[in-house]
């Protein structure tokens, strides 16, 4: 059944590290709630009561918006594999840009993958874990290089003028503009 705690264990560390795939929920009144599945290695533990993943470039920027708006963020991992159990992360979130203060001491925590434009940090205030004992058995083929091989090959300003567009969520709440983040380059705040 399920068991709460106020920070993550050393045995929820191990759990999270061998996850392929992990959940994020946000929502912000009056918004429909937003819930995305994050593969490739982008999450990292920084602490017992801090986490961070590294976001691409996808179809919208929802969790921007409603962490503008209301901050709460869930995780949610599901071990595919024995033993059974389900893991949510319980927590406050902080989109972090590429010219911004935080930028350099979260990055290094990460290798960069083309279609960077964010790093969410999350505060985390508490832990929750359950049997999980619905979940499938499975085992990951292979990660798609899908969306890493689409912004490694797409022209930079057609890419910049496509999410410059993008200031508000589905639901027409304000969400910062983001760029991707170019290795070497100087970071510059978008218009």
């Amino acid at each position: 059944m399920a068991e709460f705690f106020d920070a993550l264990t050393d045995k929820h560390v191990a759990m999270i590290s061998r996850q392929p795939v992990f959940f994020v929920a946000t929502a912000a009144e009056g918004a429909r709630i937003n819930l995305s599945p994050k593969g490739y290695d982008c999450l990292r533990v920084l602490s017992p009561q801090r986490v961070a993943y590294l976001d691409l470039g996808g179809s919208g920027n929802e969790t921007n918006a409603h962490l503008i708006a209301d901050g709460r963020i869930t995780l949610m991992f599901c071990n595919f594999e024995q033993p059974a159990l389900i893991l949510r992360i319980y927590g406050r979130g902080t989109p972090v840009l590429p010219w911004e203060s935080g930028w350099d001491e979260l990055a290094g925590h990460f290798t960069m993958l083309p279609g960077t434009r964010q790093i969410f940090d999350v505060a985390v205030e508490s832990v929750q874990t359950s049997c999980g004992w619905g979940v499938p058995l499975m085992q990951l083929e292979a990660e798609r290089p899908t969306l890493v091989k689409y912004h490694a090959q797409a022209d930079p300003r057609e890419w910049a003028g496509k999410f410059k567009r993008r200031r508000e969520s589905i639901d027409g709440l304000p969400a910062r503009p983001t760029d991707r983040y170019i290795a070497g380059a100087e970071g510059t705040v978008p218009d």
